[in-house]
């Protein structure tokens, strides 16, 4: 957008309608001392090609994504995404946040949302999904906030530590003004990378919650989420499954099949390129007796007079998106263009062309493991993985900074976040990647394993 400044013609008509005589009876109110304080000295102002072309010079100065061969993941993930995504996401239709309250004027809006709840339901094995999660970190939290309500006299939440270090933290963030609420943090099982299944009994009590745990988890390891669930349900509490590799799902068994009572997560590898902050899309699927208890936004499909298919917003009331007091959450901004972004990725793929990107993933990623371990980078946890893994380098730092001169993003270093992982160097391999980019890890890694 351009900034076009009004005239001296203009000023002068919007002060004499203010009542002003000059700019500065604008600012008599600010004490003159400080108004001398704040003068601007500015240079003389440039053109707009003059202003573009240092803007272009000083942006040059910064390495961009594409200039580097990438392994980066945990947490959001590389993948291809069709020229009809952004070609569809960009009709002016779709162009706004507002929530579609009106339903005579929001069909399309609403049929978009409609779509991404189905298509998440089919995702998950649940029967029913909202929209409008912000992301999966925020997800996850909504989905412990949603199990409180649910069993109000239970207070102890079991968090799988092999969950992503920004999911925890939301969580506990969320939770802070319940201070009655427990936080038991699970460890991890040294060698398979997964929870520790038998310290999970252990805190299985009648006081449990919920339990939440990645599937896949940080490091890429496929958690035993059907086991975690079983001692979830003999202790009365919910079982939780946060998916941030959505991909994943398309090979792995769908939460609801081994026992999640609800899978949050985050859409971002459906259609959304990775922009170092966002946007992403959280989505987030229960079963059909936990409604109510629901937060965000539901769609849902009903018939208009002429017997036509319709959709508008339900269950929810308006004031359950703008009353603190009243509300099951406080989540406002509608997330529908993202989601749109989601619905059209995953309808252009199908269910086989989704499950074929999945394998696609799980053969590149095994191959890049076997490549590093034959060259003396084996990898730190032995659980199944899906896309990414952990490997042990000697100095993680210095592998960091000799694969970036190489042009390479060679993975994220996991000391900060795990200090018993200060060697753990976390990989991920899409279809992104091709056999050169693992050649040249492994190349790099080597020299400093």
């Amino acid at each position: 957008m351009r900034f076009l400044p009004q005239t001296e013609a203009e000023i002068a008509q919007m002060l004499q309608t203010v009542g002003a005589a000059s700019m500065e009876d604008l600012i008599a109110h600010i004490p003159a001392e400080l108004r001398q304080k704040a003068a601007l000295k500015l240079a003389p102002g440039l053109s707009e090609a003059q202003v573009t072309a240092q803007l272009q010079a000083l942006a040059a100065l910064n390495p961009g994504a594409g200039q580097f061969r990438s392994f980066l993941g945990g947490g959001y993930y590389r993948h291809y995404i069709p020229a009809a995504v952004r070609a569809i996401i960009s009709r002016a239709e779709f162009a706004t946040s507002y929530t579609p309250y009106q339903p005579e004027a929001s069909q399309g809006t609403l049929q978009a949302i409609f779509e991404f709840q189905t298509l998440i339901t089919q995702l998950t094995g649940l029967e029913v999904a909202n929209a409008s999660m912000y992301d999966g970190a925020s997800a996850a939290a909504e989905a412990v906030l949603m199990a409180r309500r649910a069993a109000p006299r239970k207070d102890v939440v079991a968090l799988s530590r092999a969950l992503w270090p920004d999911y925890r933290l939301a969580i506990r963030t969320y939770l802070s003004a319940q201070p009655q609420i427990k936080i038991v943090e699970i460890p991890f099982d040294p060698q398979s990378g997964a929870i520790d299944l038998e310290r999970l009994r252990a805190a299985a009590n009648d006081r449990l919650l919920c339990t939440v745990a990645g599937y896949p988890n940080m490091f890429g390891v496929v958690e035993p989420l059907e086991a975690i669930s079983e001692i979830a349900h003999r202790a009365g509490a919910w079982s939780i499954s946060a998916t941030a590799e959505p991909l994943a799902l398309g090979l792995l068994k769908a939460p609801g099949e081994v026992g999640a009572d609800i899978a949050v997560g985050e859409g971002q590898s459906f259609g959304l390129p990775v922009e170092y902050g966002g946007p992403g899309v959280g989505f987030f699927a229960a079963r059909l007796t936990h409604l109510r208890q629901m937060p965000g936004r539901l769609v849902g499909q009903t018939r208009d007079r002429q017997g036509r298919r319709a959709f508008c917003l339900t269950i929810a009331t308006r004031e359950q998106h703008i009353r603190r007091e009243r509300a099951t959450s406080n989540i406002c901004t509608n997330h529908s263009l993202c989601a749109l972004a989601v619905a059209v990725y995953l309808s252009l793929l199908g269910a086989q062309g989704l499950r074929e990107l999945a394998e696609r993933n799980v053969e590149i990623a095994h191959y890049a493991a076997e490549r590093l371990a034959a060259v003396g980078v084996g990898r730190r946890f032995a659980g199944p993985f899906f896309n990414e893994f952990v490997v042990e380098v000697g100095d993680v730092p210095k592998a960091l900074r000799a694969a970036e001169g190489r042009g390479l993003l060679a993975g994220v270093a996991l000391g900060r976040d795990y200090r018993e992982l200060q060697r753990g160097l976390l990989i991920c391999a899409t279809e992104t990647n091709q056999p050169a980019d693992i050649d040249l890890l492994c190349e790099t890694l080597r020299e400093v394993a």
